[in-house]
């Protein structure tokens, strides 16, 4: 028998018959396309609930939704009815209705009817073959094939995904949209039986046309809906006065700059798909939009036309809210595509929270130690206030809260500005694409760019990791430093560390400090009121007032507001304490309202003795010492440096030396002393502080000079410039002298040029070149400096 059957296999009529039949089989096996469907589709966004926020056209100009793997049961009921209503039971083809058709199509003596199934239609829809009796044949085949592969809640869905309904709109997602602006999920009865017949006619759906034909299509669908039970007849009657829709509508633009995020996300291969559940809160993303709009009304009356806002969650660093810009495309001046979360743009004093922060890390001073705010040159470089003014020094929390910019900079200068900048790079920080000597001191004050996801982000970090600080033990996770997210992502289970990039206490008093600040137009009285949010918070100005932020935090929630121009026009007025903080009060607002702060990081946190007048770790000639916390780096800290022992005449009016009476006619006695130039404004604020008495009469003063030049620096590089007859100006220098009236004589180049006394300056007029500035004061205390004048003209 095996024998007979290979010597027929020979033959050549059953040769070629296999063949045909292993042909068709391999046909059947691979005839299906791969991927079924490969159209481009549009990008969507839906808010943390599934909810549509927004989307963008398909790139061959249709509206087409992703596939989505779930058809509405109400889709599924109605298209049955309509279509095929044996689809649960035939195998992709069914006989009876193609019989049918075949049988109107001759007594009609045209195609009124193909007698497709759902399952062909959905190959018709992929292959986008032409309507010919060949192609019919090779849809049935591929249909059985795809009846194997898939199941028919999959082939439904796949139909619903890519079922055209009229105009430039494809598949039921899109369709429920553009005709009903609502989810097919919450579509009624009537709704849903609209759409069920456009696929047979899409063309129904257009504005004064065809309206009635859709109707009647409708109504016969809901009928044949009550006979078969799907629905009652109070639901058909009452869906049958639902009317119809006329045209397509506008789709939900509730975040448009995140949608074009995403775009580009997607392009660059950050996101695998094009449809993607975001984690905003549209009530709030909506609320926030309302608020930016509302102060841009007034902003734009000063020429300030652009406002961007974010709010993260800090335990996920999930973005809950997303406004680029505001909405305003009819007018192109406003430039409102540009989405300014994601643009690069100067911080102004962001930035010296996370400096403070650093600095503490490092023990290289406790959060109230003193730091010198006097007039400053450094390279060229000269740092000023924002008020123009200078306190001589002032505690380093304090001139965070005021943002002082003088003492940032002697910060960042003994930080070491190359270290701050690797320090931004760990933390998250990746606009900063020149060396860091290219950005130098100025780094601190905005000479960089950043950017209000990243900023907002990197506060976010802060607030998380001291969050999570108790909670781990004591110990420190590195994932705590991520940028924010806005979509869900999966929680990893955290690698702890001993030390972290930030230590906790450093982290509690950089918030501390940031709490302290005034808040606009509440001076304290927000304080009084125990409904009232903590928030640590913190603005900035760009260097000719460009930009205005404002990034707030509290232990659930950071928010940052970005307020100028897009096209970089600076304007008068533009700051972040009178443009951005209002909105981020107002946005703050919006929020669930918490009276909670932060844990202390008992972990991290030491009690030492800490100089009253200092703020540094007390020394031995420190008698004013109190007991403070402090981050546990600050026993690395240095001891007070301006305590030291003087030896004083029994009355304390002189200070006296061994060369002009004996140690036991002195009183010694610990003073607090601080540098002259620090001492020259330091004593016109903080009226507790003594100056130091003067020597007495023919004692040696060698020990100390009590003269300092505050303007210029040894080594200064300065342009003097020319008035408006084009005549070269005047130098104004500035010096300053611990006795009271003291009188200095001044000379330039060894020539004597005047004399000072109740204000030590000294205008001078020095040509380009190199010079020698020379003061001795009545005493016969000499000070020298070397400074350079440059020529503008070359």
């Amino acid at each position: 028998m095996l024998s007979r059957i290979k010597q027929d296999l020979k033959k050549p009529k059953v040769m070629i018959l296999t063949a045909i039949l292993l042909a068709l089989a391999l046909w059947f096996t691979l005839c299906l396309p791969k991927p079924l469907f490969n159209t481009p589709t549009s990008f969507v966004i839906d808010d943390d609930t599934g909810q549509l926020l927004g989307a963008s056209i398909a790139t061959d100009g249709q509206w087409r939704f992703p596939y989505n793997a779930e058809a509405p049961s109400k889709f599924s009921k109605c298209i049955i009815a309509f279509e095929d209503k044996r689809f649960e039971s035939h195998w992709g083809f069914d006989p009876l209705a193609f019989g049918r058709a075949i049988k109107q199509n001759i007594k009609s003596k045209r195609v009124t009817s193909g007698g497709s199934t759902l399952t062909m239609q959905v190959i018709r829809l992929s292959t986008r073959h032409n309507r010919t009796v060949w192609n019919k044949l090779g849809e049935i085949f591929m249909a059985l094939r795809l009846e194997i592969t898939y199941s028919k809640k999959e082939i439904m869905a796949l139909y619903a995904s890519n079922a055209p309904f009229g105009s430039n709109v494809i598949g039921l997602d899109a369709a429920s949209w553009r005709y009903f602006g609502r989810g097919p999920e919450k579509l009624s009865w009537g709704e849903m039986a609209a759409l069920a017949v456009l696929p047979n006619s899409p063309s129904l759906v257009h504005p004064g046309k065809n309206r009635q034909i859709l109707l009647r299509k409708r109504n016969l669908l809901l009928d044949r809906l009550y006979k078969q039970g799907t629905i009652d007849s109070t639901t058909a009657a009452l869906a049958k006065f639902e009317p119809v829709p006329e045209k397509p509508m506008p789709l939900p633009q509730a975040a448009p700059h995140l949608l074009q995020r995403f775009k580009a996300d997607f392009k660059s291969n950050k996101q695998a798909f094009t449809r993607l559940k975001t984690t905003i809160k549209s009530t709030l993303q909506e609320q926030v939009g309302d608020i930016l709009e509302k102060h841009h009304q007034v902003l734009k009356a000063n020429d300030i036309n652009n406002i961007a806002a974010v709010v993260l969650d800090v335990e996920t660093g999930a973005t809950l809210a997303y406004a680029g810009n505001i909405a305003h495309r009819e007018d192109p001046e406003m430039e409102s595509d540009v989405d300014v979360v994601n643009a690069p743009r100067s911080p102004g004093s962001t930035l010296k929270p996370l400096l403070y922060a650093s600095i503490l890390h490092d023990g290289l001073i406790l959060p109230n130690s003193l730091i010198p705010d006097v007039p400053t040159q450094i390279a060229g470089y000269h740092p000023e206030n924002f008020d123009l003014g200078y306190d001589g020094a002032v505690p380093a929390s304090n001139a965070l809260s005021r943002s002082l910019n003088v003492p940032a900079v002697k910060l960042l200068q003994q930080y070491k500005y190359e270290r701050f900048y690797d320090k931004l790079q760990k933390i998250g920080i990746s606009t900063l694409k020149q060396p860091a000597d290219h950005y130098g001191l100025s780094l601190i004050l905005g000479g960089g760019e950043n950017t209000l996801w990243e900023l907002t982000g990197a506060y976010a970090d802060m607030a998380r990791v001291l969050n999570h600080y108790n909670k781990n033990g004591g110990k420190y996770s590195v994932d705590d430093y991520h940028s924010p997210v806005y979509t869900k992502t999966t929680a990893e289970k955290p690698k702890l560390e001993k030390n972290g990039l930030l230590d906790a206490g450093s982290i509690y008093y950089t918030l501390q400090a940031m709490e302290e600040v005034m808040r606009p137009g509440e001076e304290m009285l927000w304080q009084q009121f125990s409904s009232t949010q903590r928030i640590a918070w913190k603005t900035g100005t760009s260097f000719g007032f460009r930009d205005g932020w404002a990034i707030g935090i509290t232990p659930k929630y950071v928010v940052g507001v970005w307020v100028g121009n897009t096209d970089g026009e600076g304007r008068p007025g533009l700051t972040g304490i009178s443009t951005a903080a209002p909105v981020l009060f107002e946005i703050f607002r919006l929020l669930p309202a918490a009276r909670e702060w932060f844990d202390e990081p008992a972990g991290e946190l030491v009690k030492i003795k800490v100089c009253r007048e200092s703020g540094y770790r007390a020394g031995q000639y420190c008698d004013n010492a109190v007991e403070q916390w402090v981050p546990k780096t600050g026993l690395k800290a240095p001891v007070c440096p301006w305590h030291k022992l003087v030896h004083l005449s029994a009355d304390q009016k002189y200070q006296m030396t061994g060369n002009c009476t004996s140690p036991d006619n002195m009183v010694n006695k610990s003073w607090f002393v601080l540098p002259p130039s620090m001492e020259y404004y330091y004593k016109t604020k903080n009226y507790q502080y003594h100056v130091l008495p003067p020597f007495a009469p023919g004692c040696d003063q060698s020990e100390a000079n009590p003269m300092e030049l505050i303007y210029p620096k040894d080594g200064a590089k300065v342009y003097v410039p020319l008035e408006a007859d084009g005549k070269r100006g005047r130098m104004i220098c500035n010096a300053a002298h611990r006795q009271s009236g003291a009188k200095i004589f001044w000379h330039l180049d060894g020539k004597y040029v005047g004399e000072s006394s109740a204000f030590q300056q000294m205008a001078l007029n020095p040509s380009p070149g190199l010079h020698k500035l020379t003061l001795v004061d009545n005493a016969g205390n000499t000070l020298q400096i070397n400074f350079e004048v440059l020529d503008k003209n070359k």
